[in-house]
């Protein structure tokens, strides 16, 4: 059974930083392409962005390109999202999941607001 749980999230003022994490078992980790996803408040699910297996290819969504990065640490099973330049339309609810696949944790809260 796919098991992932997303941490990191928090309230930081625009301008901050934060770094998410998502634990992922169940699944032989290494093999999956894997997605982080956001749900802003009253709003649909929306791709934040995207890595390969190996690592070495990576796709973003034009509203946080340049300002995130996604990577992994396949010896541990972990997926990251660091997030720079934070501005109040990144405060959502976030998910992380493997691509092409709707399975996913119960999300961390990011919250950006002065």
């Amino acid at each position: 059974e796919v098991h992932l749980v997303e941490s990191g999230g928090g309230l930081v003022q625009p301008g901050g930083s934060l770094k998410l994490s998502c634990a992922a078992s169940g699944f032989t980790f290494r093999s999956y392409a894997m997605r982080w996803l956001r749900q802003a408040p009253g709003k649909g699910l929306e791709w934040v962005s995207s890595i390969n297996n190996s690592g070495d290819w990576t796709s973003y969504a034009d509203s946080v390109k340049g300002r995130f990065s996604i990577s992994r640490d396949n010896a541990k099973n972990t997926l990251f999202l660091q997030m720079n330049s934070l501005n109040p339309e990144d405060t959502a609810v976030y998910f992380c999941a493997k691509v092409g696949d709707s399975v996913r944790g119960q999300g961390t809260q990011v919250t950006v607001s002065s």
